[in-house]
């Protein structure tokens, strides 16, 4: 696939395609003979990756350690699980915060729908 197609079946920007492949977020993708990007199966597959991974705010750091601890091979395995390991538990724990925010917001929200009825808001947090 050439990057104007990589681009618009993920919606990320051709620059943005080229930055994650200079940064080391995916592994180098390959070359036509003219020198354009020919994304193959297992580059769209990194990009999936990255872009779920990003959008569940794992850092870029993390993901690019990633990539290259997998590009070292099997050798790597029980430390690219580590990193796993340790991003979903973060991941976890924003969840939890997420969560406690969450009913806050519900609860707030229900006082003004009461308040709506009653034409009472009496003060709370």
């Amino acid at each position: 696939m050439t990057i104007a197609e990589v681009s618009n079946k993920y919606g990320l920007s051709q620059d943005t395609l080229r930055y994650y492949e200079c940064i080391g977020l995916i592994p180098e993708v390959n070359r036509t003979k003219g020198g354009m990007r020919d994304y193959t199966e297992e580059s769209c597959a990194w990009i999936e990756l990255a872009k779920c991974m990003r959008s569940a705010g794992i850092p870029i750091e993390a993901l690019i350690e990633y990539c290259a601890l997998t590009q070292q091979g099997d050798q790597t395995i029980s430390a690219r699980k580590e990193l796993l390991v340790e991003e979903r538990k973060k991941l976890l724990e924003k969840m939890e915060d997420m969560k406690k925010t969450l009913e806050r917001l519900n609860y707030k929200i229900d006082r003004y729908e009461k308040a709506e009825v009653t034409g009472v808001l009496s003060w709370q947090k």
